[in-house]
């Protein structure tokens, strides 16, 4: 049986890491400014997260459901305690677009509407919710009828005001900075005008931190520098810094109730175990105030490289957009500079590093980024 082939890979297997550095199978290092999809959010093989899995796999080899109640627990204390949300209750699922899928389904049942409102270039997983962002003619919105999804520009209060105006919204979804979408952030005084709008016309606001979360904007949620407080957060990829896991961050306006969401895997003992290590991580070496200082070190000496059009983003998600496409100087920096980065459509490299990227480790990649573009 072939594999479905969906996935374009570099000739490069990867067997080793460390920190923000990994290996080949040949012995050649590379310094990983990309970190998987933004998945490896305390750095690869970190000794902390690889003892808490290994002794989860030791001493717990069958599904217990107390075992595993005190395990979400945990998660959700020590959540809790770092990002700000402790009053929130959290329902623990398998990936991003689970979460997302779960809030959509949460926000329909508080408020018995159908219709969503996104927005454009946004991205909020392969299931449910998804715009054309790659210059390929043979994809297509994939995009569920039976949501009702409405795209608006971003920023655009006028609009967003009259779409919600209509009184049949049942829910907004943004993300706190898009990632797919080029690394394009929601303006202050856009988010305050949506969370009141949302208030008055009885809409959920969702605020999709799947990769912008988890600390990687320099605060926990890239939202907490807005100013408002989502109804709903949904998250994902650094949470278990590569173990599959998601989560939802519920509001105390929505009362549970029992069979209203389902998992088969979400919360499992496992990923519990990773979560909780990556929380310990973040607390313990400052992890959050690491991808502030070191993002905005960053974000400063990237205006200096006059090739690069225009720099975006906040903490350690930045995008830098050409005026060409970039799939040159990319495989240039991989394949000539041993680096990996990522990509946004056509004219966006991407940059996600491990939050424990050092100051040290992000001038080293300046530098090879000038041999490549000088």
């Amino acid at each position: 049986m072939k594999l479905f082939d969906v996935y374009p890979l570099f000739d490069v297997n990867i067997v080793r890491g460390k920190g923000c550095h990994v290996w080949d199978d040949k012995g050649t290092e590379y310094l990983d400014l990309y970190g998987g999809h933004a998945v490896i959010s305390i750095g690869h093989a970190h000794p902390h997260y690889v003892e808490a899995l290994s002794k989860q796999v030791a001493t717990l080899g069958f599904y217990s459901n107390s075992v595993i109640n005190k395990l979400q627990q945990e998660v959700a204390d020590r959540m809790g305690e770092l990002c700000g949300y402790d009053d929130y209750q959290l329902f623990l699922i398998n990936s991003g677009a689970e979460a997302n899928e779960n809030a959509l389904k949460l926000a329909s049942f508080h408020n018995q509407r159908t219709r969503v409102v996104s927005f454009a270039k946004a991205f909020h997983g392969r299931t449910s919710l998804a715009v054309e962002v790659t210059d390929n003619p043979k994809i297509i919105a994939p995009v569920n009828a039976n949501n009702h999804v409405t795209y608006l520009p971003l920023n655009d209060t006028e609009a967003m005001k009259a779409e919600l105006g209509k009184g049949d919204v049942c829910a907004v979804i943004i993300e706190g900075i898009q990632g797919v979408g080029g690394i394009q952030l929601p303006t202050t005084e856009f988010m305050q005008a949506l969370r009141q709008e949302c208030d008055k016309t009885g809409t959920v606001l969702i605020l999709d931190e799947i990769q912008s979360g988890y600390g990687r904007s320099g605060k926990f949620f890239a939202h907490q520098y807005n100013g408002i407080r989502p109804d709903m957060i949904t998250m994902a990829k650094g949470i278990a810094n590569g173990f599959p896991m998601g989560g939802v961050l519920i509001s105390p306006k929505f009362t549970p109730v029992y069979g209203q969401l389902g998992t088969t895997f979400g919360g499992n003992h496992l990923a519990c175990a990773a979560a909780i290590a990556v929380l310990d991580v973040m607390k313990s070496e400052h992890l959050v105030e690491n991808a502030a200082t070191v993002g905005a070190h960053l974000l400063e000496e990237l205006t200096h490289f006059k090739q690069i059009k225009e720099v975006r983003g906040r903490g350690l998600m930045i995008g830098m957009e050409f005026e060409e496409p970039v799939k040159e100087i990319r495989k240039r920096l991989l394949f000539e500079q041993k680096v990996f980065t990522g990509v946004s459509g056509t004219n966006v490299i991407r940059l996600l590093p491990p939050l424990c990227l050092s100051q040290a480790e992000a001038d080293e990649f300046l530098e090879r980024l000038h041999r490549v573009l000088c």
